[in-house]
């Protein structure tokens, strides 16, 4: 029941991601106008959104609430229902183009339940913050990064901007009033980068491609599609190429979907439409072919660089071609010098001009990156080889010596280092393109009559798929859409969702997540979120939000990297002027100088040897890649961290506050024992308090009214006499009339508070059910105690392991709960937990909270409902149980998907093993320069002789890159901890 629970969750996860973007990316081929010859942009239609707030009386219960959840979302252009039972409110988003809020306010009354407009906020998403994702092709390092970050946010309208050199991507909050995409799209380029529109808007705007024959005729069949298609409601903006037969659509997929664009178009007679064929423009396309360019551009660079090292370092020391070498051309100046020049310049201005170009892009914007760095040791290197060179032909007497094979081989190895970065950094993010890769390519279309035989079945594209579409699941058959299930029996494996390994029970009614595989029986499912509304696509871009965002600890590299590079030139300098002026002075004797150098040249080369071997990439790619990885794993182990903040503070955790109800218990209250103080039959009486309690939301009334089932007729269908007068009193109990009888039900201080006596007989089952870890329930009848009604919350398997392995790791544990005294005392005794707040509400729990943090502790909360939320927020780190409520998952900072406790241990662990790695990458990074500078700046020379070439000074510089992220590619194996493997061992099973 609770993995059931666990997988009504992940319907959920898509209040997380109320901020993210959606769709795809085109490519190069951004619309730039309107109505081109290369493109036309038509429709246009806002995808405003509205925010409007009810105060609704009388919604007291999860029935109640469920009926207005229900009502809402069967109207056309309803995004979003939020309903807050704490406060009696709901908060609705919707498009005001299909509906207005008296239709809303309408509807929620047609439910039964009384509903007050307080507020209207039209546009409150659309015009006050979008999120708008740009992939940037040229970052090499943190100080492009931070060039662009810095250039976006000089833009007036741009809130905050994000961007991320692991990723190559930058998420940008704007007021689109203000400053449209296409101007941060050129911002981002006058910086000197390239920049590539992912997504813009809003995550509830779907986009479709579809590829229609007959674009590239005439002008009339694009405007007749166009008429066609923006006379669909729900048509947000379409995008029509003519060059290339496609039509780009964005939608509301609650009003319309790409069945309906194929429909209308082909109804048009001249054109025949279909999906647009998977090609270039996603993430995973753009790195292949980054990867593509890298290893074309480093095979070509081989072509030319080995003969120029041939004939500089082995070929001079074969007799024969020796001398064929040596052979002078004009003067002094020999065919193998010749050669290595005709060689190298192709390497150095052809195959290295990327190199040029963001030097000169970061020096113009007042910044100096690792182009920078490249650009100036290679020039050194191949400038004064042409100065030698010339210097030769011109001279009879003049032995210089070049330097083509160091600036063609430096660029060579960068190369080879680059190519082997970016194939490294694709699989940073094979956990974002294994979610993907889940949903499957067909599915089988079903057509159902009124009374839901099946009258006709079709294989279409999955993408196709539209809200309310019936499918068919074969046995094996991955699921192709979120929904629930209409018809059938099966077992579903979500591990690739969740983590949890255990196939799933689904029969009719239950919920299940596209791209989860159907084991044994055939389902028919209803679609209900398609698109970028699907659990999977939520899940997918919480992954990437997290993994875009910086943890706090990034900003050590960035304020590095703003001086890392004019310090390294310096240091360059310094050391050339150094050794020359050592030289000049004779203060080293001629022998330590090769043969085949002068003093100048020895010079030089410890000067561009300093200069290429410092490496600040590796600086910026150490935090990024590390949080990429851990986000990715936790994600496949059914751990959702909500970013690089989140995942540095889990690690610092040293207290844990447990919700009782739900978080340490199975949150699946029973009756087990009753107490009737008056003479009444047991089911005269249950039949009552469940006529009262049935309008409770509350999970122990839920538990009476499931005890009270027992002793009636019907139990599927249940008809409990009529309870007026309803009142629900928070933390307390109920209160109504039924049969005319006034019913109270709830805990001692409500009795206290009706001025109900309590006898002494229930004081005595009170006492005894709280000794015993039971919730006591007093019943009043007419103003009289009739009965004891007690409860028991059974904890979680493995809750006592799980308590017991914090406290080896350190961590203090603290239950805070809204129950009663002698409960919250026995079940946190019974866990091993000898801190105990009861009796708390919600601004309580968030004091507690608060409390500990200003004792110096790092606070995890760790709950399930509405009233943990302000607890969720105000902790350091909120963990969501994974089936609590949709309002505790949006405050965490952490949802476990499995509903499992062992998860929060897993949560910290990953942390602190992907904090130690970034620890591990620091220490890389900035060891190799610490160490590797003096060594090509020649402190060892003196001593033992030994000196760094630039090549190979060069081939460190690109192999410290690698080193970092292969480092945090070693996050992939992570286990979690053995001890939690024991727990299944002895035969505990968390669920």
């Amino acid at each position: 029941m609770l993995m059931a629970a666990a997988t009504k969750s992940l319907a959920l996860v898509s209040y997380i991601c109320s901020r993210c973007c959606w769709g795809n990316s085109m490519a190069k081929s951004r619309p730039r106008g309107i109505s081109t010859k290369e493109n036309y942009k038509v429709g246009g239609r806002s995808s405003k959104l509205a925010k409007a707030v009810f105060s609704v009386d009388g919604m007291t219960c999860s029935p109640s609430a469920g009926a207005i959840e229900e009502a809402l979302r069967r109207l056309p252009g309803i995004h979003e229902a939020v309903l807050d039972l704490l406060n009696n409110k709901v908060q609705v988003l919707y498009y005001p183009s299909s509906i207005n809020e008296e239709t809303i306010r309408e509807t929620i009354e047609h439910v039964g339940f009384q509903a007050t407009l307080i507020n209207v906020d039209i546009n409150e998403r659309s015009s006050a913050d979008q999120v708008c994702k740009i992939h940037i092709n040229g970052m090499t390092c943190t100080s492009c990064s931070s060039t662009i970050e810095s250039a976006l946010q000089a833009i007036p309208g741009v809130q905050k901007a994000q961007v991320a050199l692991a990723t190559e991507e930058a998420e940008v909050h704007h007021n689109p009033r203000t400053v449209s995409y296409n101007q941060l799209l050129q911002a981002i380029e006058d910086a000197g980068f390239e920049a590539i529109l992912i997504s813009t808007g809003d995550d509830s705007i779907s986009k479709i491609e579809l590829k229609v024959d007959g674009l590239d005729i005439d002008d009339h069949t694009v405007g007749m599609i166009e008429k066609s298609l923006q006379s669909l409601q729900g048509v947000q903006e379409i995008v029509i190429y003519p060059e290339l037969n496609k039509v780009s659509i964005s939608y509301i997929p609650d009003m319309t979907g790409p069945r309906n664009f194929i429909s209308v178009i082909e109804s048009t007679g001249s054109s025949k439409a279909m999906l647009y064929p998977k090609g270039k423009g996603g993430r995973e396309a753009r790195r292949q072919e980054e990867v593509d360019q890298y290893y074309r551009f480093f095979l070509w660079s081989l072509v030319f660089t080995v003969p120029v090292f041939l004939t500089s370092m082995v070929l001079m020391y074969i007799p024969g071609i020796n001398h064929v070498l040596d052979i002078k051309v004009i003067n002094m100046l020999s065919v193998g010098m010749l050669l290595r020049w005709e060689l190298s310049t192709p390497v150095q201005f052809i195959i290295g001009r990327r190199f040029y170009t963001g030097a000169y892009k970061s020096l113009r914007h007042g910044s100096a990156n690792m182009d920078v760095l490249i650009v100036l040791g290679t020039n050194a290197a191949y400038f004064y080889s042409v100065y030698s060179l010339l210097r030769a032909a011109y001279s009879k007497d003049f032995k210089g010596t070049d330097f083509f094979e160091t600036s063609s081989m430096l660029i060579s190895f960068i190369l080879l280092g680059k190519y082997l970065e970016v194939l490294a950094k694709r699989k940073t993010s094979d956990a974002i393109a294994k979610l993907m890769d889940l949903t499957p390519e067909t599915a089988t279309l079903l057509a159902l009559d009124d009374e839901g035989n099946v009258m006709s079945e079709q294989e279409i594209d999955s993408r196709l798929i539209q809200k309310n579409d019936a499918i068919k699941i074969i046995p094996g058959a991955k699921v192709a859409a979120d929904g629930y299930v209409l018809w059938g029996e099966s077992h579903v494996n979500e591990s690739m969702i969740t983590g949890e390994a255990r196939p799933v029970g689904k029969r009719m009614g239950d919920m299940v997540i596209g791209g989860t595989v159907n084991e044994n029986g055939v389902l028919y499912i209803q679609a209900t979120r398609v698109g970028s509304e699907s659990a999977l696509s939520q899940i997918v871009r919480l992954v990437e939000s997290a993994q875009m965002a910086k943890a706090p600890v990034q900003k050590f590299a960035d304020s590095i990297s703003k001086y890392f590079v004019p310090l390294v030139i310096t240091l360059s300098f310094s050391t050339w002027f150094a050794w020359f002026l050592a030289g000049k002075l004779h203060s080293y004797p001629k022998s330590w100088i090769p043969s085949s150098m002068s003093r100048f040249e020895l010079a030089l080369q410890f000067g561009i040897s300093v200069m290429v071997i410092a490496c600040p990439c590796a600086l910026g790619l150490a935090t990024p890649t590390a949080v990429m990885v851990g986000t990715g794993v936790g994600a496949s182990q059914g751990v959702l961290i909500k970013g690089g903040q989140a995942l540095e503070s889990a690690h610092k955790v040293n207290c844990i506050i447990f919700d009782k109800t739900g978080t340490l218990t199975a949150g699946k209250p029973v009756v087990v024992n009753t107490q009737i103080l008056k003479n009444m039959a047991p089911g005269e009486f249950y039949v009552l308090i469940a006529a009262a309690e049935v309008n409770s939301e509350h999970p122990l009334a839920k538990s009476i009214v499931e005890h009270a089932k027992g002793f009636i007729e019907d139990k599927e269908n249940p008809a409990w006499p009529e309870a007026r007068d309803f009142i629900s009193i928070t933390g307390h109990g109920v209160k109504a009339i039924v049969e005319n009888k006034e019913i109270i039900v709830g805990n001692k201080s409500l009795m206290l508070d009706q001025s109900i006596a309590i006898p002494l007989e229930a004081e005595d089952m009170l006492a005894k059910a709280e000794w015993m870890a039971q919730t006591g329930i007093l019943v009043s009848i007419d103003g009289e105690v009739a009965g004891v009604v007690a409860i028991s919350d059974p904890l979680k398997p493995g809750a006592q392991e799980v308590i017991s392995i914090l406290k080896s790791m350190k961590i203090k544990s603290i239950v805070v709960t809204g129950d009663n005294w002698g409960t919250a005392k026995s079940i946190a005794k019974e866990v091993g937990i000898e801190t105990v707040i009861a009796e708390a509400k919600p601004e309580d729990k968030a004091q507690k909270v608060r409390d500990l943090q200003a004792s110096g502790y790092i606070v995890a909360m760790v709950g399930d409902g509405i009233n943990d939320s302000p607890a969720l927020v105000a902790a350091d780190v909120g963990m969501a149980i994974g089936a609590g409520t949709d309002i505790a998952i949006e405050a965490a900072d952490i949802v476990l998907m499995k509903n499992n406790l062992e998860d929060v241990i897993t949560a910290i662990d990953l942390s602190r093993k992907t904090f130690s790695r970034i620890r591990l990458n620091y220490l890389w990074a900035l060891g190799y320069n610490v160490l590797g500078i003096p060594v090509a700046a020649g402190v060892l020379f003196p001593l033992t002789g030994f000196r760094l070439p630039p090549w190979i000074a060069g081939a460190a510089m690109a192999a410290s890159s690698v080193s970092v992220v292969c480092s945090s590619l070693l996050l992939k194996n992570y286990r979690r901890p053995r001890k939690l493997d024991n727990l299944e061992i002895h035969g505990i099973r968390i669920e």
